[in-house]
């Protein structure tokens, strides 16, 4: 893990003033998923997300300095087709069936108005129990 004091950059959505954290809409159609193989992508190109500069600036009421209007895009795979889990918890009301596979992701990001983009390159990556399924949870199906 690196010092986060160190950290130059920190592409996230934000926190809502509901305290929503995180989290941000998008196209249902950057999403493919089949919970029966496993296989998922979810795609993102040019989306608005403010780089924060670090975990600390972007978790305060007030970041100082403010955030740099900035974009990303992504791409994260799970291949699928690997070990079936099923789970079923009385006690917390939550069942699912999931298929456990790898996920790579390709990232980049850049601040607007700047030329340097920052990319991750997924060869190499390793996830563990990365998965793809359906659950149920409470009054959710």
């Amino acid at each position: 893990m690196g010092d986060p004091f160190q950290q130059q950059h920190d592409w996230e959505p934000g926190i809502l003033p509901s305290g929503l954290f995180w989290t941000i809409p998008i196209s249902p159609s950057a999403i493919y998923a089949n919970s029966t193989t496993g296989a998922a992508v979810l795609r993102a190109s040019s989306l608005a997300v403010p780089d924060y500069g670090n975990f600390f600036n972007a978790i305060s009421p007030t970041p100082d300095p403010p955030p740099i209007p900035s974009h990303v895009s992504f791409e994260v795979m799970w291949p699928g087709r690997g070990e079936v889990v099923v789970l079923d918890d009385d006690t917390f009301d939550f069942a699912g069936r999931f298929v456990i596979s790898d996920a790579t992701i390709a990232f980049s990001a850049w601040q607007d108005g700047s030329d340097v983009v920052y990319r991750s390159n997924p060869e190499g990556q390793f996830s563990f129990d990365a998965g793809v399924g359906r659950e149920r949870n409470g009054v959710f199906h």
